[in-house]
């Protein structure tokens, strides 16, 4: 069976560079400047300064140029090199083999309607503690894989810089997916938040006092926007980066993939269903499912011939119904954008032009959001492929180093992310204090004496919002249970 998938992960290699030759050849080739420092690459590469940041002018457009060096010091390889290839450094992240320092501690999470998600808490191999206090103020990572389940190397080495930075990381896994049980007939659809929503509060039930920040990949980006544009201003996330996401993912379902790259995330998705398939069959026509070789044709039999809506309830259209309608009626309810105006927190989407996955720049990455809504921010770079953004060879780990990050190059995406993280939330700091500073000056509660505002939040001030988290009314906690 080994010798089966590694012909295939060949064949889909040399294809996928076959067919993305077009993509890559179109891409004009940045100007090479001279490399300084100590992270020179090897000979093969030459340095260059492709990046560009696309997002409407404000405050915190300035401050984060002025703050974030790694926005404007991106160094991809050119020349003969592999790391200069668009596919092959998508192949790297996503199906090389990576051993590093960090363990994952798996919390189970029952949600309301009896099914299962998974967490997988990100630790250091040489912290013997297993477990973090409640009272912790460590930053909280949120790490959201792709639709598919697949968690590739570019997510462990997220984990790993993370941990490097302080934070505590957790990557989400949902029904069915990387081992976690499928206990209901009910798979999450594309853009449904639900399932995210209750993780979001058993984080904030485990670590109230830490802020909570959010980071997907790829196709998981679709339900992170799903999640941000649903609740808003009660996301409960200081800040969200989206690494090489896919926007428009209707038509990258339908049409934006080559056919053997489809194939081969199609046979990962049967195999993963597999042992589910006399459960299935009582939701679904399995035999359709399992004949299927697009994408397109999977997303229809699971959730579109069984008549599931975005609310639970049922579509108008017959059982069994391929109809037009009842896709489009799906798409209605999980396209990641559909309530884009709604998303309250800055956001950080990291994309390159020759991304052999997403498909053409022009046609897949709407420029005009970023332009025109102020929490919107796009690092669009020449190189980079999907979830690629390597500047340096990786060594191999020393198994005596107690550091997370000992011997291992520093994925220039993760850089530019942890910066942004920490120059929104500086940002929001300061400007919170300059509002309360006002405030007073502005003698806010001065007829109870000026010592009341003191000790009262500002957040006090604002109306409930319509999605809240009110977790004990909503969630019952004696529910969830870890092993």
């Amino acid at each position: 069976m080994l010798e089966w998938l590694v012909v295939l992960s060949v064949a889909v290699l040399v294809t996928t560079v076959w067919c993305n030759s077009k993509v890559s050849s179109g891409i004009t080739k940045p100007t090479s400047t001279p490399q300084r420092g100590s992270n020179a690459p090897g000979k093969n590469c030459t340095e260059t300064r492709s990046v560009e940041l696309i997002c409407k002018p404000s405050a915190l457009a300035k401050y984060l140029l002025r703050t974030c060096t790694a926005f404007t010091n991106y160094s991809p390889c050119v020349g003969w090199t592999w790391r200069a290839s668009g596919v092959l450094q998508s192949f790297y992240e996503a199906f090389w083999w990576y051993d590093s320092n960090v363990h994952f501690v798996r919390d189970h999470l029952q949600l309301s309607d009896d099914g299962l998600v998974a967490l997988d808490w990100a630790f250091p191999r040489y912290q013997k503690r297993r477990r973090t206090s409640s009272h912790s103020t460590s930053p909280v990572l949120l790490i959201i894989p792709n639709s598919f389940g697949k968690i590739t190397r570019n997510v462990v080495e997220l984990c790993q810089t993370a941990l490097s930075h302080g934070y505590l990381p957790a990557v989400l896994n949902r029904r069915s997916h990387n081992g976690t049980a499928l206990t209901t007939l009910k798979l999450q659809q594309f853009g449904d938040p639900a399932d995210l929503r209750e993780v979001v509060r058993y984080i904030r039930y485990r670590q109230p006092a830490g802020k909570l920040y959010a980071v997907s990949e790829s196709t998981g980006s679709g339900l992170l926007l799903s999640y941000l544009g649903e609740c808003g201003s009660s996301s409960y996330i200081t800040a969200a980066g989206c690494l090489s996401p896919i926007f428009r993912c209707q038509s990258w379902f339908e049409n934006g993939l080559s056919r053997p790259l489809q194939w081969a995330l199609v046979f990962y998705q049967k195999m993963s269903l597999s042992r589910y398939r006399t459960a299935l069959s009582a939701s679904v026509h399995t035999d359709n499912l399992f004949s299927t070789t697009s994408l397109r044709g999977l997303e229809e039999v699971l959730f579109c011939q069984t008549r599931v809506s975005c609310g639970g309830a049922a579509l108008t259209g017959p059982s069994g119904s391929t109809s037009s309608a009842s896709w489009e009626a799906y798409w209605e309810c999980n396209e990641p954008l559909r309530d884009v105006d709604e998303v309250a927190i800055p956001v950080l989407s990291i994309c390159a032009q020759d991304d052999p996955i997403r498909g053409d720049i022009q046609s897949t990455v709407p420029r005009e959001l970023f332009e025109s809504n102020p929490h919107f921010f796009l690092l669009l770079t020449d190189r980079g492929g999907h979830c690629g953004f390597s500047t340096s060879s990786t060594g191999a780990p020393d198994p005596a180093s107690k550091s997370v990050t000992a011997s291992y190059g520093t994925n220039w995406s993760h850089q530019a992310l942890f910066e942004f993280f920490r120059a929104t939330t500086d940002f929001i700091a300061a400007e919170d204090r300059a509002k309360q500073l006002t405030a007073r000056r502005r003698g806010l509660g001065a007829g109870m004496g000026g010592r009341v505002f003191r000790h009262r939040s500002v957040s006090t001030c604002k109306q409930v919002p319509a999605c809240s988290h009110n977790i004990h009314a909503i969630y019952n906690w004696q529910r969830s249970y870890t092993r």
